[in-house]
């Protein structure tokens, strides 16, 4: 049978197999078997053992627990809120400081703890009520969290870029720092669509200044910045030189559960167990779909579907930013039903060689697909910082949540948009600390 039309019926398996409700790793394997065993018979399946363990056989995976060890002892504080009323009482005589320090703080805060619905829950719970307490529309409050919680991925220190890193041999300190200059260009969209929406709407009396004595702004300090010293002593240890991403990973951790029991009190052994217990749930669950995807793309290669793909998408006569467009579609609806982690673990092997044979930077596409799993996480219908946010404010109804969301939807794109004509935006920042890569 034809490589391509056996790829064709490997993808609609995989798409009927993990809609019925299988876990995502698991739903990789079983396809990746019976196709095996459907086409090369079952001398295929001694090496399948071999091949699930050799794919975390890797010293540089030890980051992905440490850095969501990280961001599970900020999520299990108060850290979100006081985050929060630091950003508030600093921001206060901004017009319209209380959605700027909102997505300030969703951007800070996701950066710390890597996660979009522990963002969401965290900021939202206090974000939203006290926008909607001042006048702002239910969809700018509800929609900006939405939007603000999916910065976690794209900002460092990110455990998706890592994952990334992972399947396509790509730079993790690279992958950071392409990050940062986007992430920060996503955020200035949200802030501007923000206040823009909430003066179109006539409230703009809610725009004005609240009142902080500079007693009230300094006494908070004490609070939140050593969790953001420790975001820049992560990365300067990254990039300075000092420690592999892996060693710094597990400092950064060890810090943070350090921080969450001297500040926060955390004496509790049971609450430093849930950290730990929650973490590791997490991270077997990454990891398991790490090897499971691997096997994965062992099948997709011994059948030779991944090469046969390759050749087709290089063999159309269409001009690079038309494939570009292409790619960019099936990401996008792939993230509307798919985590991240396994989108990127699935498509990730079989796209590098198609773009990178087109002339596209791969640290530059990272930033491109990482957006593109943005989308997803606020849409339909999987969207799960909507339904995230719904449990916060369940008065607000998720049509209202959804519709508040989509112009953040857009602003994303702008990103894209930006991105394709300015890639430098991605990959400027990478080459300044690191020098010019070798792909």
């Amino acid at each position: 049978m034809d490589p391509l039309t056996i790829g064709a019926l490997v993808a609609v398996s995989t798409i009927v197999v993990l809609f019925s409700g299988v876990s995502v790793a698991t739903g990789l394997l079983l396809v990746a078997t019976g196709f095996l065993i459907a086409f090369d018979g079952m001398r295929s399946l001694p090496a399948l053992p071999e091949l699930f363990f050799a794919e975390l056989n890797s010293f540089a995976l030890l980051s992905i627990p440490m850095f969501i060890i990280m961001g599970a002892s900020i999520a299990s504080t108060r850290a979100g809120a006081d985050l929060y009323e630091a950003l508030e009482r600093w921001l206060t005589r901004v017009p319209g400081g209380l959605v700027i320090s909102n997505l300030g703080a969703c951007a800070l805060f996701a950066a710390m703890s890597g996660s979009s619905p522990a963002t969401c829950a965290a900021i939202g719970k206090m974000g939203i009520p006290e926008m909607r307490r001042r006048g702002y529309p239910d969809g700018v409050a509800a929609g900006s969290i939405a939007a603000g919680g999916t910065l976690g991925i794209l900002i460092p220190p990110s455990v998706t870029m890592i994952v990334y890193g992972i399947a396509t041999e790509t730079s993790i300190g690279r992958l950071f720092l392409a990050g940062v200059l986007p992430g920060i260009l996503l955020v200035g969209l949200f802030m501007a669509w923000s206040l823009f929406s909430t003066w179109r709407s006539g409230s703009a009396e809610v725009l004005a200044a609240g009142s902080y004595s500079w007693r009230e702004r300094f006494s908070i300090l004490p609070r939140v910045l050593p969790f953001l010293a420790i975001i820049v002593g992560v990365l300067f240890a990254l990039y300075g030189g000092v420690a592999t991403p892996s060693e710094t990973a597990a400092v950064g951790a060890l810090l943070c559960v350090i921080i969450a029991v001297v500040i926060y009190r955390m004496w509790n052994p049971r609450d430093l167990w849930s950290i730990l217990r929650d973490s590791t749930r997490e991270s077997v669950m990454i990891l398991f779909i790490i090897a499971a995807a691997g096997v994965f793309s062992y099948m997709l290669s011994s059948l030779f579907i991944t090469q046969s793909i390759a050749q087709w998408i290089a063999g159309l006569d269409v001009n690079r930013w038309v494939l570009m467009g292409m790619i960019n579609a099936f990401l996008l609806v792939a993230g509307f039903f798919l985590p991240p982690v396994a989108v990127i673990l699935m498509a990730a092997p079989i796209l590098l060689p198609v773009i990178t044979s087109a002339g596209f930077d791969p640290i530059w596409f990272a930033v491109i697909l990482t957006i593109n799993m943005e989308v997803g996480l606020i849409s339909p219908p999987v969207g799960l910082n909507l339904y995230v946010i719904n449990g916060i404010a369940p008065d607000i109804s998720l049509r209202t949540i959804l519709l508040g969301s989509l112009p953040y939807v857009l602003c994303m794109f702008l990103a894209i948009l930006l991105l394709c004509i300015f890639p430098g935006l991605a990959t400027w920042l990478p080459e300044a600390v690191m020098g010019p890569g070798i792909y």
